[in-house]
């Protein structure tokens, strides 16, 4: 088929109509198919049920030094469970602090802990005029919402298929003292799966911030998270590159083990220089006593080691990758070519970052619920969820079953073209 931008009025139309047929058919199944989020299926969180195994009631509860995970103490984690989170992202033990199920959680606290106490001595930013935060575009939506409901200032940043245009984050960063910290999804990126190159990483490494409390939040989310074995992306660590420029107080990263074991009952960690380190740890022993130790050593003991936590991976990716190929397969066969459409090919992460006609993308989430298929807001991707070109959707296809998720790309292909031609009709 020709592309829609060639096609006459008329032979849009009859298009239309013809669409307009299968689009009622396919609503009368009574769909009712869920891709809003990038939640595990059940048969992913099956493949941690042996954890539950590990420890029993005859158990012994010490960690490897001795203390009995029952009892108070530890609170940035017990050693065995610190090295494992470490080496998910590639860091030393000693700078890393382990916490609860999520990582967000630790986020909000770092963000909030800013605004009410400031970054190593620095003003609280509640008590500056104006506090900035740079935001790659499109994004992760729960990232935008702590920085929208703080009420700081977030600023789009273009991504591109390197990672965010690193010219605008150094205009910003190095010549505006208002802006405070970025949001960073390094590797396979919320929604479009694209991980930073090293020059980009580099480039953030060697960042000369006008203020000395800005921050890089690198939310290193599907670290371990490949969709192929042999054809992986890989991620320079950033802590290195930070070091050779003496920048070592310039990152947080987190992980998490939320898509690797249980979403609702994994672990979670950030790792941060030495200051940064004592500064989250002064503020932490007053939130908290500690977080779940005997979790902690529930995930230590199942996997051994890191080496046991990606062979573990290996079933996730069995899972995913024909769900992700599905929809990929779906797009190509039915859209490519006709003009009205682009999207990613991420090799790992949770998501599929899809680009409509600008204009188009809220009709296409909207006909598509209509029909049974739940997909994220269109908007969601960009902070105060408003996408300058209307144009942004994120797919999500781990939840749903492999023939649900052919369902549901064909119904989104044929929502797609049915608004990309009322689009085109309008516009003759």
């Amino acid at each position: 088929m020709k592309s829609f931008k060639e096609m006459t009025k008329d032979e849009l139309t009859e298009l239309r109509n013809q669409l307009q047929k299968k689009y009622d058919e396919a609503a009368a199944k009574g769909l009712s198919l869920d891709m809003s989020r990038g939640k595990p299926a059940k048969s992913q969180l099956d493949l941690s049920n042996g954890m539950l195994d590990v420890i029993s009631s005859t158990s012994d509860m010490n960690s490897e030094n001795g203390s009995d995970t029952r009892n108070y103490g530890f609170l940035d984690g017990i050693p065995e469970a610190k090295k494992l989170m470490a080496d998910m992202m590639g860091v030393s033990p000693d700078n890393v602090f382990v916490g609860g199920n999520a990582s967000l959680n630790l986020m909000y606290t770092i963000v909030s802990n800013a605004m009410l106490f400031g970054v190593l001595g620095g003003t609280p930013w509640t008590k500056l005029d104006n506090v900035k935060f740079l935001c790659p575009a499109p994004g992760y939506d729960r990232h935008f919402a702590i920085t929208e409901l703080f009420g700081i200032e977030m600023i789009n940043i273009p991504m591109t298929e390197d990672g965010p245009d690193m010219d605008k984050v150094e205009e910003y960063v190095n010549n505006d003292e208002s802006v405070k910290g970025i949001w960073c999804v390094p590797k396979y990126s919320n929604p479009q799966g694209i991980t930073y190159s090293d020059d980009v990483v580099k480039r953030f490494a060697a960042l000369k911030p006008a203020a000395k409390d800005f921050r890089i939040f690198w939310d290193n989310a599907y670290a371990i998270h490949d969709l192929y074995e042999d054809d992986k992306d890989e991620l320079l660590e950033i802590f290195a590159e930070c070091k050779k420029n003496g920048n070592e107080d310039l990152v947080y990263e987190f992980c998490s083990t939320s898509k690797v074991t249980f979403a609702g009952s994994g672990i979670s960690a950030v790792a941060a220089s030495d200051s940064n380190m004592k500064s989250i740890k002064k503020y932490m022993t007053i939130q908290t006593i500690g977080y779940d130790k005997t979790n902690q050593l529930l995930h230590a003991r199942y996997f051994g080691d890191i080496n046991g936590m990606l062979e573990h991976m290996k079933g996730h990716a069995a899972i995913l990758r024909p769900k992700f190929e599905a929809v990929l397969h779906t797009f190509e066969s039915k859209l490519a070519g006709l003009g009205i459409a682009t999207w990613t090919q991420p090799k790992g992460g949770y998501f599929i970052s899809f680009e409509s006609l600008p204009g188009c993308a809220k009709d296409i989430v909207a006909k598509c619920k209509e029909a049974g298929v739940t997909l994220t807001s269109a908007g969601a991707t960009y902070p105060y969820k408003k996408d300058p070109n209307d144009s942004n959707i994120r797919i999500a296809p781990s939840f749903p079953t492999e023939e649900e998720m052919k369902q549901a790309a064909e119904l989104f292909v044929l929502c797609t073209k049915l608004v990309s031609i009322e689009k085109l009709i309008n516009e003759a």
